[in-house]
């Protein structure tokens, strides 16, 4: 199955009983579509592009290890594991209401190779070196502490591994900067500071090679690669 074959299966396991942060996310629900058109300026074209560059880092016949944080409702990627039988996938988010949500999505897609865990970006219970992809989806602009997400991310890859996903980038879209300054802020939903494409790429160049960064609107896409020697190219 192709990712947009993937993508779209996320869409219809949504379909009108979508809660509203799934249907958000997948352009699939009537107040989700309002979002997504008033806040981030996207239609489902925008939509569909910047979830498959998000997702572009991960093979779709990946059978490595594979870490997901955070892993929100999973609507996104449970599909896309649900075509990785042989992958070893640990999906970890600091909420669990959010990770029950996703667990219910895994187990109702009959996925048996994701297990589940409850913990925080900037303290992660893994060993340096633990995965061969680490996939952050609209996790950073939320994280209190983006240093420490930016390092325990880091420690956790495998030297050559690939780190990869997606994020609220300040400068793409003037709309969506408003809302999310006079709104998201304020309801905290979102953390600031907040890179934008250019600061994105230079500090993941001063970390990783390889480096693309990509903009759809105000989502910033990223896909990167750990160093075969282990260390920090700073």
């Amino acid at each position: 199955m192709t990712r947009k074959e993937q993508i779209s299966n996320a869409y219809k396991l949504t379909g009108s009983n979508a809660n509203f942060y799934d249907g958000m996310m997948t352009y699939s629900t009537l107040p989700g579509k309002a979002v997504c058109r008033v806040v981030w300026n996207m239609d489902r074209e925008k939509n569909l592009r910047y979830i498959e560059q998000a997702l572009a880092g991960v093979p779709e016949d990946f059978a490595g290890k594979l870490l997901e944080v955070p892993v929100g409702t999973g609507v996104l990627t449970m599909p896309v594991y649900k075509d990785l039988p042989d992958a070893d996938i640990t999906c970890l988010d600091y909420s669990a209401d959010m990770m029950r949500s996703a667990q219910n999505k895994a187990e109702a897609a009959g996925i048996r190779n994701v297990t589940f865990r409850q913990g925080d970006v900037g303290a992660l219970p893994f060993e340096d070196g633990s995965f061969d992809i680490v996939l952050s989806l609209n996790g950073f602009h939320a994280f209190p502490d983006k240093e420490a997400a930016y390092r325990e991310t880091f420690r956790v890859l495998k030297p050559g591994g690939t780190f990869c996903g997606c994020f609220y980038v300040q400068g793409g879209c003037a709309r969506t900067d408003w809302f999310i300054r006079h709104l998201y802020v304020k309801k905290g939903f979102f953390t600031p500071p907040f890179e934008t494409a250019y600061s994105l790429k230079r500090r993941l160049s001063g970390m990783y090679e390889n480096v693309r960064v990509t903009a759809v609107e105000g989502i910033g896409c990223f896909r990167c690669t750990k160093a075969q020697t282990g260390g920090n190219k700073k």
